[in-house]
């Protein structure tokens, strides 16, 4: 097996803020973190669509659909939650340095975990992004029908039933979706981004 000191970085000479100037627009992951129907993905698919609309260079990245390829071999132990979360750090991490403004769905309700993911980055490419919405108000969403399978025992480790969501202390953006529509939302995140001069 080959040993990780044989392994070293091979700088390119084209640099994030290259791709940064060419955009015209600062690349950053924007973490939306919440309950399972919180908003996140719904809330994440129409601004990647407003920013698209911009001319502003996207990807979204969203917990289930990543679970179908690149952590596919994941389960939902603590440990494996961290594995996705960490998996995900790093890719978004590559996006940032691509020049991409990197929308991220997933409940990731570790505070630890988030805050690993913060590291990696530079000061100011990670924002947070806290999608609130109270375990009633998901439960009555309950868009995939799993709070209903958790509440009958069919799935275990369930974020909000019998495994905890840590809420952020002091996200960069925090939307209470049962104030808020999805177009205030998508509005409230934009004009951050603006006033951040990230657009």
């Amino acid at each position: 097996m080959l040993s990780k000191k044989n392994i070293m970085w091979h700088e390119g000479k084209v640099t994030k803020q290259h791709r940064n100037s060419l955009n015209q627009h600062k690349s950053v992951t924007l973490w939306f973190t919440g309950l399972s129907g919180s908003g996140k993905s719904t809330i994440s698919v129409e601004l990647e669509k407003s920013l698209h609309e911009m001319g502003i260079k996207t990807y979204r990245l969203d917990g289930d659909n990543i679970r179908h390829g690149l952590n596919s071999d994941l389960g939902f132990t603590e440990k494996d939650r961290y594995e996705n979360i960490r998996r995900i750090g790093e890719v978004s991490k590559l996006m940032v340095d691509a020049g991409l403004i990197t929308l991220t769905a997933f409940i990731s309700p570790f505070r630890k975990d988030r805050k690993y993911v913060r590291s990696l980055m530079e000061d100011g490419e990670f924002v947070e992004v806290y999608i609130q919405a109270s375990i009633e108000a998901c439960e009555e969403r309950d868009p995939k029908g799993l709070y209903k399978k958790a509440r009958d025992g069919k799935i275990k480790e369930f974020t909000g039933i019998d495994s905890p969501y840590e809420a952020p202390a002091s996200p960069e953006i925090h939307i209470d979706t049962e104030a808020l529509t999805i177009q205030e939302s998508v509005e409230k995140i934009l004009t951050y981004l603006k006033d951040k001069q990230y657009l």
